[in-house]
């Protein structure tokens, strides 16, 4: 255990950061989870509304720095081809 004030106030503080990076982390892979069951239903319009919570999720984690801005882009580029490939499989 820490000794000094700041330091227990560190402690406080990465307890609460900790906290709110694992819901953050849960609210990523929640909405990765709910695309990707939207992306095999029928309609389109739910599949780009899906789309767009992902990339406000992945876009707010990588401005606080929870996850790398590039491992954002990365995940948003695969999203992006995933849909694509189910629309033109639908459309073929």
């Amino acid at each position: 255990m820490p000794q000094r004030r700041a330091a227990k106030k560190d402690l406080r503080k990465n307890a609460t950061r900790h906290e709110s990076n694992l819901a953050l982390k849960g609210q990523i892979a929640s909405a990765i989870k709910k695309f990707k069951k939207t992306v095999e239903n029928k309609d389109a319009s739910d599949k780009a509304q899906a789309l767009k919570d992902v990339y406000k999720i992945l876009d707010k984690a990588a401005s606080k720095k929870l996850i790398h801005s590039k491992k954002a882009s990365r995940k948003k580029s695969r999203l992006a081809k995933l849909l694509n490939t189910t629309l033109s499989k639908s459309k073929a």
